[in-house]
């Protein structure tokens, strides 16, 4: 059975480094290997947690059965003191309560949007220094261990809730190519449940105070308005987010980050 690796790393599309990642993997994997990239932004290990997610926790007919992701975005801000050679954070193996494997950087919020999800997971016995490009000199060797089934990496089994921060609370967790802002509000929560649609809020994101309106679909509201709805991540608990119809929340918004903060007030 070919193997469908599906990278995640925080360069940007078309960089060198896609292309000496992909190949120092295809080096080392079989003929019959896949490889998808998908980029985030430089050092988001926020969006690299939401895609993981994303991607890992889909509906079997919506993901091949022989994936495997692979999260590359160390900012090496698990410490403040110099690195000595290079050092980065560590590198993680999981499997997913739905049998889905992934090996991932130990930084940020990069597994915290799978963290109730996971089954098992491991420390790699990996280099972390010696190189500042690990993910190309270093990393593939684990990536194509996990496609031959082998696992004599495993060191330590660790526990999720230990050592993977929650998912950050009212922040924009992805910006998607139409400008929609997917947010870490989500069905279920107390707030989101309290909204009905047609209700107006107020919402101030990257300094920026817009109002919006509650809705439960992208074409439930005018075109040119800005809506407040679930949206199409999330799977079973889906993540709400901003949309402007024939618009773009992003540019609405004056160009926020990933990470940015959101206040929600109902309009009385």
């Amino acid at each position: 059975m070919s193997s469908f690796i599906h990278l995640i790393c925080d360069y940007a599309p078309g960089d060198l480094a896609w292309a000496e990642i992909c190949s120092s993997l295809s080096a080392k994997l079989p003929t019959n290997a896949h490889i998808h990239i998908t980029s985030v932004g430089s050092f988001d290990t926020i969006a690299t947690g939401f895609t993981l997610a994303q991607l890992g926790l889909a509906n079997n007919d919506s993901k091949p059965n022989n994936l495997l992701l692979f999260a590359n975005c160390a900012p090496r801000k698990d410490r403040k003191d110099p690195r000595a050679n290079n050092e980065g954070e560590g590198l993680l193996y999981l499997v997913l309560k739905n049998n889905t494997e992934a090996i991932a950087v130990n930084s940020g919020y990069s597994l915290s949007f799978v963290r109730d999800e996971i089954k098992e997971l491991w420390s790699v016995d990996v280099k972390d220094d010696g190189s500042q490009f690990r993910s190309r000199d270093y990393f593939p060797d684990i990536v194509a261990k996990v496609v031959n089934k082998d696992y004599s990496f495993k060191l330590h089994s660790l526990s999720p809730g230990e050592i993977i921060p929650k998912i950050p609370n009212e922040t924009i967790a992805y910006i998607d190519s139409f400008g929609n802002l997917k947010t870490t509000y989500r069905e279920g929560d107390k707030f989101t449940d309290s909204l009905k649609s047609g209700d107006r809020i107020k919402v101030k994101i990257n300094n920026i105070i817009r109002t919006a309106t509650v809705a439960t679909g992208t074409f439930n509201v005018s075109e040119g308005d800005l809506a407040f709805a679930p949206g199409s991540s999330g799977h079973k608990k889906r993540f709400w987010e901003f949309f402007q119809r024939g618009g773009s929340a992003y540019l609405e918004f004056n160009h926020p980050s990933v990470g940015s903060k959101i206040e929600i007030e109902i309009s009385k």
